[in-house]
Formats: structure tokens, sequence, C-alpha cells
């Protein structure tokens, strides 16, 4: 039970800064401009769920990928690291955009934008992606895993109400309050980010001094 807390912590934050619904919003009200309030539910609502059954396909797939292309899973953590740390970057520096899009693109996209480029790539992405599959392979119990799969639904179902509450939510924060809270975001994953790629590292470089001294 102790360490159920911890693990539900390292994905919430991980999870909700990788996300980024707070990040979205103004991409999300300039891609549905001109529709009403009814039409921007439905879209986020089909956005989160796509998204949230993607990333399901590859929390459980995940082993299988692996031993299909013969990747390690640390191998796997150093690149995630990097990924999520790249993110986490640009979110520090304020200028995390998931997409940029023209006046012609956005008419485009107007039909239908909830599954892409909403959620994916903006709400469920590579880092989010590469975050799932890592986490998967921490959590050792079922109890773990049911709160890995847990807060993954958490997290899209605020994503949900924030997406939804996003007009009057961008007008309360301004943009000087979502600045702040992308840094803030953006350092938390930087260090999870340095985790995640030492915790693959430290495997490897143990193996290679140990083949070294024998």
């Amino acid at each position: 039970m102790d360490a159920l807390l911890p693990f539900f912590l390292l994905c919430f934050t991980s999870f909700f800064t990788l996300t980024n619904p707070l990040g979205t919003m103004p991409v999300f009200l300039t891609m549905t401009n001109g529709m009403n309030n009814k039409e921007r539910q439905a879209i986020v609502r089909r956005a989160t769920i796509v998204s949230f059954i993607t990333l399901m396909v590859f929390v459980f797939a995940g082993q299988f990928l692996f031993k299909f292309f013969g990747i390690s899973t640390n191998g796997f953590r150093i690149a995630g690291g990097v990924i999520i740390f790249k993110i986490g970057f640009d979110m520090l520096q304020a200028r995390y955009t998931p997409m940029k899009l023209k006046d012609e693109e956005i008419k485009t996209y107007a039909d239908d934008i909830s599954i892409t480029p909403l959620g994916i790539p903006m709400l469920c992405g590579p880092g989010a992606i590469a975050n799932a599959i890592v986490l998967m392979q921490d959590a050792t119990s079922y109890e773990m895993k049911g709160v890995l799969i847990g807060t993954i639904a958490l997290i899209y179902f605020i994503t949900f109400l924030i997406l939804r509450a996003s007009t009057r939510l961008v007008k309360l924060l301004g943009e000087t309050g979502n600045n702040v809270m992308m840094r803030l975001m953006g350092l938390i994953l930087m260090v999870i980010a340095v985790e995640c790629f030492v915790s693959g590292l430290r495997p490897i470089l143990v193996g290679i001094l140990k083949e070294g001294l024998l």
C-alpha cells in the first residue's frame, strides 16, 4: 500500500503534464472557432475517448512490441526519457505548441478534429505513449497496474472537463497564468524524464562494467 501512493502521484503528474490540457486549450479554441458549445463538447468527448483507447492499446501491447522488435526495456526508457525531456524543455520555455496550424488547415480540420490532430498527437502523443509503456513495466503488481489504468482514465476525464470549459478557463487564467502553469509543468516533466533516463542507463552501464571486469 505504501508504494501505491507514490506510484499514483508519479502517474498523475507525468500524464497530466504530457497530456497538457491547459496548453491545448488555446489551440483547441482556434480550431473550433465558429462552432457552438454542443459541437465543441462532442469533439472533446470523441477526442478523449480516442486518446484513452489508443493509450490503453500501448499499455497492454507494450511488452509484445518489445519482444516483436527486439527492444530492451532499458533502451526504451532512455529513448522515452529523451522524448519527455524535450517536451518538458519546450514547456519550460513557454513555447510548447503541439501543432502549428495555418488558416486553411484549420478549415480542413473543422469537420472533425477529434481524432487528428486533437486526439492524436495532441492529447496522446509520443511522450504519453512512451510514459505509459515504461510505467506499465514498473507496475510489478496487479494493484499498481490498476492504479496506472485508473489514473489514465482520471487524467482524460479531467482533460474532458478542462477542454469543455476552455472558453471560461482561458479568460480566467489569461496568457500570463497559462505561461506560468506551463513552465511549472515543464519543470516537473524534465525531472521525471531525467529519472526515466537514469533508470534505463544505470543497468546498461552496470552490465558493461561487469563485462569489463570479467
